[in-house]
Order: C-alpha cells, then sequence, then structure tokens
C-alpha cells in the first residue's frame, strides 16, 4: 500500500505518453481547445472556463421521467442548492420521434428549452448527452421503438439507412444545444457524443487495429453537431478502463473527442449484485477502484473525468422493495466520493442524482416502474441523509478552489501512525495547498480507528492534531484534512475537521468546519493570535487556544448542534456536528456556478434553502420547511430583515452577527378516500364474434422481416414489423380445423407474460419469470372448445401479450412477439393457422397522444379507446366497490378488467406536496398471478406484477396530478389464471413542506388532455 507513483509517471514520459515530464509544478502541462472556442478549455489538471479553473460536480437527471416541466425547477434547485456546480442530460431520441417522419420538441414536456432558461437563471453548468444512444435502463436504450425492426441495419454505426434516421433528430437537438453555450453566454459546457460506446478498436486497445465503421459512425455524429452550431467541447463515456477508445492522448485514429472520461459503478449499478460479475469481477462491498493510472496512461492530457460516477443502483424485477439505498447511501457517498478525490478526479458527474419513474413504457426489461436508483433526490423528490451527505462534500469542493490544480504526492500507511488508515496526498504546485484524503488502508473494514497525520505545510512538517486527541474514522468513513487552504485574506494551515465551505462577507471571513457527532477536531489559522467562543452549543467542550509555531491552534469537542468562534477579531469560525452540517446552506446571491466567497450567505436549520436574494436591508429566502424550524443565517450587516417565501418573518440578532428566526410548520395535507369503482370488461377480443377488422388491426401477414432474428413459423408475428412497439398487444390466430393444442415460443424480456383463449375460453397462461425474457408453452385445446364445423365457423385463438421493452446495446433488435406458433394434433393431419390479426397501441406509430407520448400507451381494448383518460363517460359502467378508506377491486374468472373513479383534490397554496400511490394483494385475494396497470389522469404510472416483483409504491408528481380539480385513477387488472384476481388501491403523502414551490399553482391543464370521440374507432 505505501507506494508513490512519481517512478509510474517518469515511465510514462520515457514512453512518450506524456507531453512532458511530470514534477510539482504546472510547468510541461499545456492548454488546450477545440479550435473552436477557448472560452472552455483543459488540461491535465481541470476544465477552464473563460480561463478559471472549475471543479465540476455534477449529477444526473431525465427530465423524460418527470414529464411535469414546472417540477423541473423543483429538481434544479435542489441540485443547485447542494453546492453541485453543474448538472448532466440525457435527451432521449425515442421519446421526441415518434415515428420516422416526426421529432417533437415542443409539445408539452418535450419542450427542453426552459432546462437551458433554468440553468441561466440558477447558474449551473450543463453537460448534454443527446445519444443518439443513451442505455439508461430505458426502452431499447432511447432508440425510438420505430428503429428496432430491423429495417434501418444493426444500428449505431454508418450504415446509411441508420444515418438518415438519426440525423434529424440529431440536427435538432444539436441545433437547440447550440443556443445556450457558454460561448454565448449560457451554461452548455459540453457535448457528448453517443455512450458507452466503446468500439474504436477492432482487437485488444493496445494493439490500436481501427474499427473503420465505429470510427465512420462517431466522425458522422461530430460533423452534424458541429455543423449545428456546437461549439463547446465534445466529449465521451467510455464504458470501462478497458475499451480505450477515442482519446487522442491514447492514438491520432479518426473519431476522436475532445476530452474521454471513463464510467464507474464499483458498488454494483444494479440492486442484484450479480448482474455486474461479468464486468466488476465477483462483488465486494465498500472495495474500491483504482483510476489514477488509467488516467495518466490514457488521457494524461485531460482532466481526470467521471461523466458517470456511480449515484445509487437500479431496482430490478423481484429487486427488493425500495431499492438497495443502504449499497450505496450516506456511508457508499462519504467513502466513495472522498476516493474519487484522492486520485485526482476534477469533473464527476453522479448517475442518478434524480431517478425519476419509468412511466409509460420507457423502462427495458432490467427495471420495473420505479427509477428512484438510490439516487440523492428521491423518486418522490424528497431529500434525505444521502443527499446531505453528498452535499457536504460537494459544498467543499465548490469552494476548494485549490483542488483544481494538484499534483498526487503519495500515498501509504506511511503517512498515518496507525498501519489501519492510509492517506493520499495531493498538493497544488502553485499555492502549495495541500489535501491529505483519509481511508481504511482495506476499504472494505469499517473499524473504528484513531491515528494522528504527518503533514506538510508552509510552516515545515507536522503530526497533527498537535495538542492531543487524534483524529477518527469511525466505519466506512474518509475525511480531506487540508493544510495552507485560503480563506478570504486568512490561511488555513491545516485542519482536522473537514472544511464544508466559507464565506467573505462584508470583506471579512465565516469558515464553516464540521466534524462527525462526539468527535474531536484541530485547526491552525496561520498567523492569528487569539480567539474567542462567540456561542456554544449545548453540550459542546469548551474550545481550547494556543499559540504555536506563528499560529492559533483550535482544539475542540463538537457534540449536537453549532458552536461560533471569532479569531483575531475579523475570522469567524462556525463548527457543526454531522446533523448540524446537514441543515447547512450556503446559497448563492449571483448565477456563478462556482459560488465566489464573496458572493454567498450561510444559512442553518431548514429541510432546504433553494435561494436567497438580496432587496436593501431585506434578504428573501426561498426554501422549504417540513416541520416548525429555527433557521439562522450569516449575512451581510446591512441586511436587517427576513422574508422566508415571501412572507417577513420576525428576526433577532446574535452576539456573532446573524439573525435567528423561526418557521411554522406546514399545513397538513390529507387525502380524500377512493370511493364509487366503477368497472367494465377490456377483453371483448377473446368473444369469437369480436370483429377484428377495424382500425385498431392490422394483418399479420408479413412473409419476410428485416429482423436479423427470424421467427421458427410464418406469418412474422413480431409487434415492431406492424408498427405496435409498447407492452401488451393482442394476437387473434385463426384456424378451420381441429388441432390438440398450440405450442407457443414468446419473447418479451424479462417479467414478461401471456394469456390464450381459445373461441372465447380461458386456455392457459405463461405467469412470467423476473430473469426469464423468452418462454415457450404447450397449451391443450379441451375437445369441447373447438368448433363444430371449423370451415364455417373457423376457431379463434386470443394470444395476449406483454412485453416489458425492448432490450439494449447489442440487444436492441431482439424482437418482441410469437417467435413460433404450432398448431398441434394428435393425429397426422398437421393443422395450420389460415390467417392472424394483430392489434396494439390506438393508431400504431401516429401517436395520437402526443403530449404523454409514445410510451404512455399499450394495446389493451381500454387504452385504445380512451377509459383512461380524462373526460371519457363511464355513467353506464358497474358500479364495483366502495370504501372509506382503500379501495378492494377482485373478480373471479381469467380476463382483463378495467377500473375507474375520480376524486378531486384541493391542495393549499405554498406548499410543495408528494404523493404516492400504494397497491397491494388483500390477503383474501383468489390469487395472485395478475398484472395490473395504474393510471392517473390519462398517465400509465405504474406496473404492479404481485406474481412477480415487490415494487408497491409508486410516486406520482403534481401536474400529472390535478391537484386543483378532479382526477381520474384507473386501474387496469389481467388475471392470468381462472381464480381471478384481487387488488388494493390507495394513496399516502409522501411529505409536505411550506415551500416556494407552490405545486398547486404549476400551470399544468395542458398535460392532460381528455378523452376525444377519435377513440371509439380502434374499438
Amino acid at each position: 500500500m505505501a507506494r508513490l507513483f512519481l517512478p509510474f509517471l517518469l515511465l510514462l514520459a520515457n514512453l512518450g505518453l506524456l507531453t512532458a515530464a511530470q514534477n510539482q509544478t504546472a510547468a510541461g502541462w499545456e492548454i488546450y481547445d477545440d479550435g473552436l472556442t477557448t472560452d472552455v478549455q483543459w488540461d491535465h489538471y481541470s476544465f477552464h472556463v473563460q480561463g478559471q479553473r472549475i471543479f465540476v460536480f455534477s449529477g444526473e437527471f431525465h427530465y423524460w421521467r418527470i414529464p411535469v416541466p414546472g417540477l423541473w425547477r423543483d429538481i434544479l434547485e435542489k441540485i443547485k442548492a447542494a453546492g453541485f456546480t453543474g448538472f448532466s442530460i440525457y435527451t432521449s431520441w425515442g421519446y421526441h420521434a415518434p415515428n420516422n417522419q416526426t421529432v417533437d420538441f415542443s409539445t408539452g414536456a418535450h419542450n427542453i428549452t426552459s432546462i437551458f432558461d433554468l440553468a441561466d437563471e440558477l447558474g449551473l453548468y450543463i453537460i448534454v448527452r443527446p445519444g443518439p444512444y443513451v442505455n439508461a435502463e430505458s426502452n431499447a436504450g432511447g432508440l425510438p421503438l420505430w428503429l428496432t425492426s430491423g429495417e434501418y441495419g444493426t444500428l449505431r454505426n454508418n450504415d446509411s439507412r441508420y444515418t438518415e434516421a438519426w440525423k434529424p433528430y440529431f440536427d435538432e437537438v444539436s441545433e437547440i444545444t447550440s443556443r445556450y453555450q457558454v460561448t454565448d453566454g449560457h451554461k452548455t459546457l459540453c457535448y457528448q457524443i453517443e455512450n458507452e460506446y466503446g468500439n474504436q478498436w477492432l482487437t485488444d486497445p493496445s494493439e490500436r487495429v481501427p474499427n473503420e465503421t465505429a470510427i465512420g459512425y462517431m466522425e458522422l455524429l461530430e460533423a452534424s453537431a458541429r455543423d449545428n452550431g456546437i461549439k463547446v467541447p465534445l466529449t465521451f463515456n467510455d464504458p470501462n478502463m478497458n475499451a480505450k477508445s477515442w482519446s487522442s492522448d491514447w492514438s491520432n485514429a479518426g473519431g476522436n473527442v475532445d476530452v474521454t472520461g471513463v464510467d464507474s459503478y464499483p458498488s454494483c449499478w444494479s440492486c442484484d449484485v450479480s448482474e455486474c460479475t461479468s464486468t466488476n469481477g465477483e462483488y465486494v462491498a465498500y472495495k474500491l477502484v483504482e483510476y489514477y493510472t488509467y488516467f495518466q496512461e490514457f488521457q494524461p492530457n485531460m482532466p481526470s473525468f467521471i461523466p458517470e460516477f456511480q449515484g445509487g443502483s437500479y431496482n430490478p424485477w423481484a429487486g427488493p422493495e425500495g431499492g438497495c439505498g443502504e449499497d450505496t447511501g450516506a456511508d457508499f457517498v462519504n467513502l466513495f466520493y472522498r476516493w474519487n478525490i484522492a486520485q485526482r478526479v476534477t469533473a464527476m458527474s453522479l448517475y442518478m442524482l434524480y431517478g425519476g419513474t419509468n412511466w409509460g413504457s420507457i423502462a427495458t426489461p432490467v427495471t420495473a416502474s420505479s427509477y428512484d436508483y438510490s439516487a440523492p433526490i428521491s423518486e418522490d423528490r424528497s431529500i434525505g441523509s444521502k443527499y446531505y451527505e453528498t452535499k457536504l462534500l460537494s459544498l467543499f469542493t465548490r469552494s476548494a478552489a485549490d483542488l483544481t490544480m494538484t499534483d498526487l504526492v503519495g500515498n501509504g500507511t506511511q503517512y498515518t501512525d496507525n498501519s489501519a488508515i492510509a492517506a493520499y496526498e495531493l498538493r497544488n504546485p502553485e499555492s502549495k495547498a495541500a489535501f491529505y484524503v483519509t481511508r481504511h488502508a482495506d476499504s472494505t473494514l469499517d473499524t473504528n480507528e484513531a491515528f494522528k497525520l504527518h503533514v506538510n505545510t508552509s510552516a515545515g512538517n507536522l503530526i497533527i492534531p498537535r495538542t492531543g486527541g487524534k483524529i477518527r474514522l469511525n466505519g466506512h468513513q474518509s475525511k480531506i484534512i487540508v493544510t495552507d487552504f485560503i480563506v478570504g485574506s486568512e490561511t488555513l494551515l491545516y485542519s482536522t475537521a473537514e472544511v464544508l465551505t466559507y464565506s467573505v462577507i462584508d470583506n471579512e471571513p465565516t469558515l464553516v468546519l464540521w466534524v462527525p457527532t462526539g468527535e474531536s477536531g484541530e485547526f491552525a489559522v496561520k498567523g492569528a493570535k487569539s480567539g474567542s467562543v462567540i456561542s456554544k452549543c449545548s453540550g459542546c467542550s469548551e474550545p481550547a487556544f494556543h499559540r504555536q509555531g506563528g499560529s492559533l491552534v483550535v482544539s475542540f469537542t463538537q457534540s449536537a448542534g453549532m458552536s461560533v468562534l471569532k479569531i483575531d477579531n475579523k475570522l469567524r469560525v462556525v463548527l457543526l456536528d454531522r446533523a448540524a452540517a446537514y441543515l447547512f446552506w450556503a446559497p448563492t446571491l449571483t448565477q456563478n456556478p462556482l459560488a465566489p466567497a464573496n458572493e454567498t450567505v450561510l444559512i442553518h436549520g431548514s429541510y432546504l434553502v433553494r435561494s436567497v436574494k438580496e432587496d436593501g436591508h431585506t434578504l428573501e429566502i426561498k426554501g422549504d420547511a417540513v416541520n416548525t424550524t429555527e433557521i439562522e443565517v450569516f449575512a451581510s450587516k446591512k441586511i436587517k430583515n427576513l422574508k422566508w417565501n415571501g412572507k417577513q418573518v420576525k428576526s433577532t440578532k446574535t452576539a456573532h452577527g446573524s439573525l435567528r428566526a423561526s418557521l411554522a410548520a406546514p399545513k397538513a395535507v390529507s387525502l380524500p378516500a377512493f370511493t364509487s369503482w366503477k368497472s367494465n370488461d377490456s377483453l371483448p377480443e377473446r368473444s369469437v364474434s369480436y370483429d377484428d377488422t377495424g382500425a385498431a388491426w392490422v394483418a399479420a401477414d408479413h412473409m419476410v422481416t428485416y429482423n436479423p432474428h427470424p421467427p421458427a413459423t410464418l406469418p412474422v408475428l413480431y409487434g415492431d414489423d406492424y408498427g405496435f412497439h409498447n407492452g401488451i398487444r393482442l394476437f387473434r390466430g385463426y384456424f378451420n380445423s381441429s388441432a390438440s393444442g398450440v405450442f407457443l415460443n414468446i419473447q418479451g424480456g424479462n417479467a414478461f407474460g401471456f394469456s390464450a383463449w381459445l373461441n372465447g375460453h380461458f386456455v392457459g397462461s405463461y405467469l412470467g419469470n423476473a430473469t426469464v425474457e423468452q418462454a415457450n408453452k404447450t397449451i391443450t385445446f379441451p375437445a369441447e372448445l373447438l368448433s363444430t364445423n371449423p370451415s364455417t365457423n373457423p376457431n379463434v385463438l386470443l394470444v395476449v401479450h406483454d412485453d416489458t421493452g425492448h432490450d439494449q446495446t447489442t440487444g436492441v433488435l431482439n424482437p418482441r412477439g410469437i417467435l413460433e406458433a404450432r398448431l398441434l394434433s394428435n393425429t397426422s393431419t398437421t393443422p395450420e393457422f389460415t390467417h392472424w390479426r394483430l392489434a396494439g397501441t390506438a393508431g400504431g406509430e401516429s401517436n395520437l397522444d402526443p403530449v404523454r407520448g409514445v410510451y404512455n400507451e399499450d394495446g389493451l381494448f381500454a387504452e385504445r379507446v380512451g377509459w383512461h383518460l380524462p373526460g371519457f363517460n363511464d355513467s353506464a359502467w358497474t358500479v364495483s366497490a366502495s370504501s372509506s378508506s382503500s379501495s378492494s377491486l377482485s373478480f373471479a374468472g381469467a380476463t382483463i378488467k378495467f377500473f375507474r373513479t375520480t376524486v378531486p383534490l384541493h391542495i393549499p397554496t405554498g406548499l410543495d406536496v408528494s404523493i404516492s400511490f400504494v397497491l397491494g394483494t388483500p390477503n383474501d385475494a383468489p390469487s395472485n398471478a395478475y398484472r395490473a396497470q395504474l393510471f392517473v389522469n390519462g398517465y400509465q404510472y405504474g406496473r404492479y406484477y404481485p406474481y412477480i416483483g415487490n415494487q408497491v409504491v409508486y410516486p406520482v408528481p403534481a401536474g400529472v396530478l390535478n391537484y386543483n380539480g378532479e382526477n381520474t385513477i384507473a386501474v387496469a387488472v389481467w388475471a392470468q389464471t381462472e381464480a381471478g384476481a384481487g387488488i388494493t388501491v390507495d394513496w399516502r403523502v409522501n411529505y409536505v413542506a411550506d415551500s416556494s414551490l407552490s405545486v398547486a399553482d404549476l400551470e399544468t391543464e395542458e398535460l392532460r388532455p381528455g378523452w376525444t370521440a377519435v377513440r371509439e374507432k380502434y374499438a
């Protein structure tokens, strides 16, 4: 463990892989740009924006997983509040292109310009990642589903058919982005080309044998971006440290981008860790991954950049209810994100920062309806310990300017007096400021260890702490110990407590330090002579002040709460424990993403502080309070008054110059009960007399397919070949002879299922499995169900097939539908189907509902005719259930039933309220072998498969829910056995906050278009 990296760097220099020999200065490292602008540059250390180095701390946000533009502000304000300097977005080709004649960036939530406007307003850089392929556990990896028929080639290459398909989308998203670049005073920082496409080489990357097809594809994408106005650097996200693709530092092959980076998920991107063993090897909790060597070898002239670093894990089908946050929770954040700093990473984007929901058919078979991703901002938009723990580091990196330019001097256990603890020493070659990242030498251990640290400072070599006590790492923890850290006009010689942030207010600095509750800390201020305690938290020890070697050394033990010290009457020091630090904020007064210290204020106490604004002698604060809260504000002396969300609050001034005020708890919100459910049959297609010649149906008569995986029997029964791409499809097969049964082989992705009816009678189901994507079943036909005169009254086999989305990467073209349909006979005669009819989403690719979009609807009768939409007249339906609290809906028989109710909401203004639906199977239910879909005001917002998965909670955002009027709630229940099904439907309030985000005031009516008579023709 005790090794230095300098010999390795000298080896690289000798091999010619470095532009100059590395040393402890900035000499020899060239600054680069893309030849189009110098507004964004980079070198070995970091990105530069308009000549200033930046630490890029970003996180991923998928706007298409929360289709309410009014709530995008909420997510981005929470990202800004946590101290991030930017955010990253995948745009989704599939979301914006319902068919190959349409690219929609204007309808409802498809209009993304407000995201760029918010970035300008809030002061956040944007990393735009337009694909065309994005992966993202999304249906076909974000490729439009009309692409999956095979008609456009094998995809993600330079095939002209594929090129003609992606160019309209890619050209437009590039043109839109081009209006919002840093070069024109906006916030787009860089533009990623493709995603996880490590295909530059035909063989081992070390042999550098070019893959000309992949190179041609990348060059086409890059040319399109440039032709459509993209001037900022083009970047790339390498899928792992073995691909080594698209870096000009590695080779001069074609297709190289300006700046490359690697993605990494060291704790497995899935809650099922077995899914990651083929890439990461056997899973070991809290095992770290070394990146430094990779960056020095592969991209030494570029910043150490991780465009995707693990922000959580997705939850696969049958995964644990609520996800696996314990694997990537606050401890993971503390250890792994600091470890990245130890590896000299200066640009990092968390995946995900906000996950959102797999509503409709957005998801692939790997995930269920939730895409919470155990992210810092939860699917229901709440924040908790993981968000707050992330904020502890992001506020630090935002304030630690010297961290943007460091050399790794050395690492090992020799830095400490405890062999169980190692440190990595990073040093700024210009300022000589240093950062010592400490952790357990064996990162998988969580023992409670105390130690002293050897540091090299401007005052000489020191062993700290100097006046007694020790630094402590208790559990899976890491600490960054700073030396010669500049705080305004003062120099922090060292601190064993971690720096949270600092602010320069009225030309005087305020430094904020924190340690875990009950631990001790020590810091030294260079040149200071005296100190005093202005305010001490209850239970905290009296800080001690010592003059040593030209510095004032302050030692303390921190209990719960906040203490305030004054050093030489010019440096104010705020001491916090972890819980107090969680609720400490540093909002900015300007739109500068780097948040200069003289453009921030400091606020303690509230659940969330979104923003601040000075108005004369008043500081206007926008934020969230979830209970009765006392806030403390450190602002300019000219500030005499406080406003909270537009309302004046009474404040008092403290001895240390801050203002204190109390915030009232928000009003309670209760939800009305679901009553008067109505129901109707949603499977008329099983009847022999059903007419399948209407607009909803097509003849499934293709005898050839573009798909590279041909079926075993004809005709082709792949939904995508006929323009039906989502979820549930219905196949009606006719035969005019006798048969003893049918053999069906169907592919639909993990957790898919199917059921069959012969001449109106149920004959069997495949119930599904969380890890099975293709299944076959032999179904026997009872003789009494067969037509007695099939020549005039042919037999009709109805197959209802549910697919869970298209696979990703090389599996995009895996077909969805019937691979083989073979009639069986007890005689020597082989019966055959005479013809097939197929139905899916109403209108196929015509996109009947451009607001909700192509992923929203499947092919159920109820969906085709619009029973899920607001305004449909269900007055003739049967009243099904009524309850004072929750609803229990049940029926017997293998069929599909549709249930509807309407319920009003009247949420008071001035509140942010989050609501989830809760689905369950009652103990007396006839069976759990059923599939259910939840619809809220026409949006498909949940898939509940109790036989397979564990998800029961389905957050539904304001805007999809009408917070000021009637809401149409519907549930489709598909019983896969004759026993029938039983389901409970309820909802709950996740949280209520007094907030500047008044969800009841959002303008969202246009997001909920109602039923129209055009639906009737799809019966």
